[in-house]
């Protein structure tokens, strides 16, 4: 048996399209969507991602802006911006490009930004909504892999899902996502014993812990939906994800491609989050 391929690119861009929609609806009500993204420093990857961001939001009609400041700017007067933003009613949706320079506490930072606009749905009362089934803004990656599982029609009650991976970014909201489906989720991490034998139980299988190959074959139950949320590099520099995707595709039931696969997902649903974010605020109290 070989997987089918669950294709991110080809969902987010029907996502993208669906975003564009509601976006001129809203414009021809007078509201223009609006995203301000900030990066602090400048790292390579970090500022890939900004541009990718920015440029999916203006291509569905989000006004977005990228502000760049040095590294050596200071936590108070990211702070300090980072209210502004919050206070201007013109800007729905605050994005943090991370990681942020030492010097600055992440932790104060996410939390400075209004929940109200807290796009990346990082903020503890997010975290918390989340916790509780409240509405407010999901993770997007974890977001985009529920979006996946969604896609192609996954039945999610009273099965045994593991994520490996216990990060406040992927694993911990991906497990609550799933818990809210009434699946049975396990969480696996670091100092699991034998997670073979958690993985093997599974019909679900989220890997996301940045360690390459760390789902093989042999711990993957013949059928089963795996979603590779790992992003880093094989010796040959190429892109490629957490599960050794080779592998495991002659044994899963479906399975994510990386690049292809989550990573368009997570961009996409931070539009979705931003459009959100605009349509509350314009709607009546």
């Amino acid at each position: 048996m070989t997987a089918q391929l669950i294709d991110g690119n080809a969902l987010a861009k029907k996502i993208r399209a669906e975003v564009s929609g509601r976006t001129e609806a809203l414009k021809a009500r007078g509201v223009q969507p609006a995203l301000a993204v900030i990066m602090v420093g400048d790292d390579p990857a970090s500022e890939v991602y900004t541009r990718h961001k920015v440029n999916d939001s203006t291509e569905t009609g989000l006004a977005a802006t990228l502000e760049r400041y040095p590294a050596d700017m200071t936590e108070a007067a990211l702070l300090a911006r980072i209210r502004t933003l919050n206070a201007d009613a013109a800007v729905h949706g605050i994005l943090v490009q991370l990681p942020i320079p030492k010097h600055m506490d992440t932790a104060k930072v996410i939390e400075t930004i209004s929940p109200a606009k807290d796009v990346d749905g990082f903020h503890i009362a997010s975290a918390g909504a989340l916790m509780v089934g409240q509405p407010g803004f999901w993770p997007c990656t974890p977001y985009g892999c529920m979006k996946m599982l969604e896609s192609i029609g996954y039945e999610l009650r009273g099965k045994n899902a593991v994520v490996i991976g216990r990060s406040n970014i992927v694993g911990k909201p991906m497990a609550m996502m799933l818990l809210a489906k009434d699946a049975t989720v396990t969480i696996c991490h670091s100092r699991t014993r034998d997670l073979k034998a958690f993985t093997l139980q599974a019909d679900l299988v989220v890997a996301a812990v940045g360690k390459r190959n760390v789902l093989t074959a042999d711990m993957v139950k013949p059928g089963a939906v795996v979603i590779d949320v790992g992003m880093n590099r094989n010796d040959e520099g190429k892109l490629c994800g957490d599960v050794d995707f080779s592998g495991v595709k002659e044994v899963a039931g479906w399975i994510t491609p990386v690049p292809g696969g989550v990573g368009p997902m997570t961009r996409a649903m931070l539009l979705v989050n931003t459009l959100e974010a605009a349509e509350r605020a314009s709607s009546p109290r």
